[in-house]
This record gives structure tokens, sequence and C-alpha cells, in this order.
């Protein structure tokens, strides 16, 4: 089942960074910093967060996510000299761009959430291509009711919900990579919960 999408709190605080150990495997941000002059030190970074980066915009655009998988990691190579690891992990930065990626793409979003919802009614049909399965059990996570309300949120709020709920951020990380005070984030949640439940079934739970 899903993350939830309205109970789900802030989480506990990010732990403190460790410096690696001599022999230990580079952290993500020293792949970035030694990638500045050596590109391909930055190919790693694929490796380790890929699918992560992946599942979140599975979830979000469907069949696009491996065209948005590339553009993300592209426009992250593009802007790696401009990371800062004082101000948020890599991983979410990477589900940042993938957001601002979306946003590109947010006409092919709502229609996928309308799609889903419609489809949620009709019954399950047999001899599909394994290849759609990933699809299919996200159709199925991605129930009419709430399909329906995530279509019908304003991008921003959005973005803030699906960050917490299927990137799995907490709120100052979402604001470091919407780039926005923590306020603005608590607002735009608050907005998107309210919202959400009004649209869902009283007796239906999002888990």
């Amino acid at each position: 089942m899903i993350p939830s999408l309205v109970h789900r709190s802030a989480g506990p605080p990010d732990p403190p960074r460790l410096r690696a150990l001599p022999g230990a495997p580079p952290t993500d941000a020293e792949l970035i910093a030694s990638s500045v002059d050596d590109p391909a030190a930055f190919a790693p970074l694929f490796d380790r967060h890929a699918a992560t980066v992946h599942r979140y915009l599975g979830r979000r655009v469907g069949e696009l996510a491996d065209d948005l998988l590339s553009e993300t990691f592209l426009v992250a190579f593009r802007r790696r000299g401009a990371y800062r690891a004082e101000h948020v992990e890599v991983r979410p930065w990477l589900l940042g761009i993938a957001t601002n990626v979306v946003r590109g793409h947010e006409r092919a979003e709502r229609r996928r959430y309308r799609l889903l919802a419609k489809a949620a009614g009709r019954p399950e049909e047999h001899g599909e291509d394994p290849a759609d399965s990933a699809a299919r059990l996200d159709a199925e996570a991605l129930r009419g009711p709430l399909a329906a309300a995530l279509a019908g949120l304003k991008a921003r709020d959005r973005d803030a919900l699906l960050l917490l709920a299927w990137g799995d951020l907490g709120y100052a990380e979402i604001a470091a990579v919407l780039d926005v005070p923590v306020g603005t984030v608590r607002s735009r949640l608050n907005r998107a919960r309210r919202q959400t439940r009004a649209a869902l079934p009283t007796t239906e739970e999002i888990r």
C-alpha cells in the first residue's frame, strides 16, 4: 500500500552527517565534488539513486518515467557545480530536480490520475503483458477517489504532498528542494491534505 498522503508527519530529524571512514566508498557529496573536474565520477550516483527517482517518477507520470529519469540526471549533471551538501542531501536534491521536470509534464500527470480514477471501477483484464504489471499495481494503489483528488490539487501543493509521501522527505528537505520557507511547505501540505480528505469517501483510509 502507498504511504499516507493525509496523515504522515514530518518524521524524525535528519541524522547527523558523518565523515567517510578511510577506505570507505566516497559519499554522494564527495562524488559530486569530484565530478566537477572528473565527469566520470558522477556515474555512480545514477547507480545509487536511479531506482528511487524512477519509482517516484513512475507513480507520478507512469510510462513517462523512463524519459524523465534520463532528463532528471542530465539536469543534475549540468547543475553539479552548484550543488552544496550543507543545503540538502543528494537524494532529496535529485527528487527536487525530478519534481521540477514533472512540472513540464503537468498535463500528462493530471491526465494519468484522471484515467486511473476512471479505471478503478473497471474489472481487471486478464492476459495482460507482464511488462505492464508495474503500471497495473500502481493503478491499484492509486484508487479512484485518491487519483481524482491528486488531479484536483494545484501543482505546487501536489508537489509538496508527493515529496512527503512518495519521496519520503521531511519538511525541511521539501523546503530546500522547492526553495521555499518551511512555513510555506506547511501551508501547502495542510491545504493539500484538507482538499484530499474532502475528496475521499469517509470510510476510506489512505495508508
